[in-house]
């Protein structure tokens, strides 16, 4: 696994494939207004605008480029104007080449302005949310859509909780050990192929599957196995925050590993630092045990500031005190020494 791999961003995205996946993401519909070819016209910024200044004709920082919502303030506003006016201002407004427009709370416009919109091939929908509502859903949707993401060879799972992400070389058994920790009860996000993405600008990394490979693994020896015909609905989780990852190595004599996991190793993905394991393969190693106890740890750390191997050291330095405050100091008084003597 190439850790040090610069994420990708989705350049844009066509409003016809906005208009489809964002109605299966979340509970808002959308329904088409007018009649234009929606391939075309593309969206390549998340932020969203309210035209209210462009359409009352100022257009100096008109960012037209993004998404234009038109809630009660802007309908409202042309609906105030006479007929004459309204259709100057909707002419001036529709020359922009913008992705699209949406009318929120269920506003209307007149049907001439709708006919404007579509001879300048502009897509008009329509939604019964209020204006805050769809900007929120609509903004979360585009800044998930152009998050920085890459793909990575490896297995994520979700174990007790803590999203784990598995790697390492080929053929060091990253999908049995996924497969036996989905046998433990544990979930499966992805295998083989692990899209993770940065939220934003924050420093959480969600992982999900590649929708071509799905919840299919390939197990060698054996062959395909389907997870979720298999083990059911609950062995796997649709994406997961990536929390740890656990580098798989081949065992070497000549290494040194991680003794007492005093130094925390971390790696750096997508420009998020996050904890290293890096887990030794030889036979007879139950690797699945010790991947819960990893998860284990996490989550004794993570919320109760326990981490063992300072709880051991912090133990036996008391123990080494305590000898140190038993054994008496040598005497040197004057009395001592002249027993001696004599």
């Amino acid at each position: 696994m190439n850790f040090d791999q610069k994420g990708l961003r989705k350049r844009s995205i066509t409003v016809a494939y906005f208009f489809e996946k964002i109605q299966e993401r979340f509970d808002i519909k959308f329904r088409r207004v007018n009649s234009v070819d929606e391939q075309k016209r593309r969206i390549s910024e998340r932020d969203l605008h309210r035209p209210g200044l462009a359409i009352a004709g100022f257009t100096k920082l008109f960012t037209y480029k993004r998404v234009q919502i038109l809630g009660n303030t802007e309908t409202r506003y042309l609906n105030h104007l006479s007929l004459e006016q309204r259709w100057s201002a909707f002419t001036e407004f529709v020359k922009f080449r913008m992705p699209c427009i949406i009318l929120t709370s269920n506003n209307k416009l007149d049907q001439e302005l709708i006919d404007m919109a579509t001879r300048a091939g502009i897509p008009v929908f329509a939604t019964r949310c209020s204006s805050t509502k769809a900007i929120y859903l609509i903004t979360d949707f585009l800044d998930e859509e152009f998050s920085l993401y890459q793909q990575y060879h490896g297995s994520m799972v979700d174990v007790y909780g803590v999203g784990v992400l598995l790697s390492g070389k080929s053929g060091l058994g990253k999908s049995e050990v996924a497969l036996d920790l989905i046998e433990r009860g544990h979930g499966l996000v992805a295998d083989d192929v692990v899209v993770v993405k940065r939220r934003g600008e924050t420093n959480v990394l969600v992982a999900s599957r590649n929708n071509i490979i799905d919840h299919f693994m390939e197990i060698r020896g054996l062959g395909v196995v389907d997870v979720r015909q298999n083990f059911g609905i609950r062995a796997i989780r649709d994406s997961k925050e990536v929390q740890v990852v656990v580098e798989l190595l081949e065992w070497s004599k000549e290494s040194e590993y991680e003794r007492l996991g005093l130094d925390q190793k971390m790696v750096k993905l997508l420009g998020v630092d996050l904890p290293l394991v890096q887990l030794p393969i030889f036979p007879g190693k139950n690797i699945t045990a010790i991947i819960e106890v990893v998860a284990l740890n996490f989550l004794l750390k993570h919320y109760a500031g326990y981490v063992p191997a300072e709880a051991l050291t912090e133990r036996i330095r008391n123990v080494i005190n305590k000898e140190r405050a038993d054994v008496p100091a040598p005497s040197t008084s004057s009395e001592e020494y002249d027993d001696e003597n004599d």
